[in-house]
């Protein structure tokens, strides 16, 4: 039988996987970073590389997804593991990202797993170590790159 305590830290770890993407999608790097611990990882592999530290992951989130248009990322399908203050979690992902009038199509999409080592921190449970692998994707890739000139176009004026 799942205790009550059980129940809530499991609510609490599937919210903490819901305020990632919503930080990702409202681009608020402030909460996008309050999902990691200090020392936090994310591993995004081909997609963005090994990024030590939440100002690490933000610069590379807010570097990639900061000049779309739009992007959505849909979690679900979490298993999480509970083991007192430890936890590990997996959930499948989806992720459209939109940059109107890009040559070859306005979207790029990428679905695949989070695998995440998750922590008890006195504010929280927080993602210690983050793997994104990705299982397909779709679309065109061109959009990042579309991004990324907006960005830099935009930092130079």
């Amino acid at each position: 039988m799942t205790s009550l305590a059980a129940l809530s830290d499991r609510l609490a770890i599937v919210d903490l996987l819901h305020r990632y993407a919503t930080g990702l999608d409202t681009k608020d790097w402030e909460l996008l970073a309050s999902v990691f611990t200090a020392d936090g990882v994310a591993d995004y592999g081909a997609l963005g590389g090994l990024n030590e530290g939440p100002a690490a992951i933000c610069k590379l989130c807010s570097g990639a997804l900061g000049g779309l248009d739009a992007s959505q990322h849909i979690i679900t399908n979490e298993v999480i593991e509970l083991d007192g203050d430890r936890a590990t979690a997996r959930c499948y992902f989806q992720a459209q990202h939109v940059f109107t009038g890009a040559e070859g199509g306005d979207n790029f999409l990428v679905g695949g797993t989070y695998d995440d080592e998750i922590v008890r921190t006195a504010d929280g449970w927080r993602i210690k170590h983050r793997t994104l692998t990705p299982t397909w994707m779709d679309g065109n890739p061109v959009v990042f790159e579309r991004a990324t000139a907006r960005l830099a176009a935009g930092s130079a004026s």
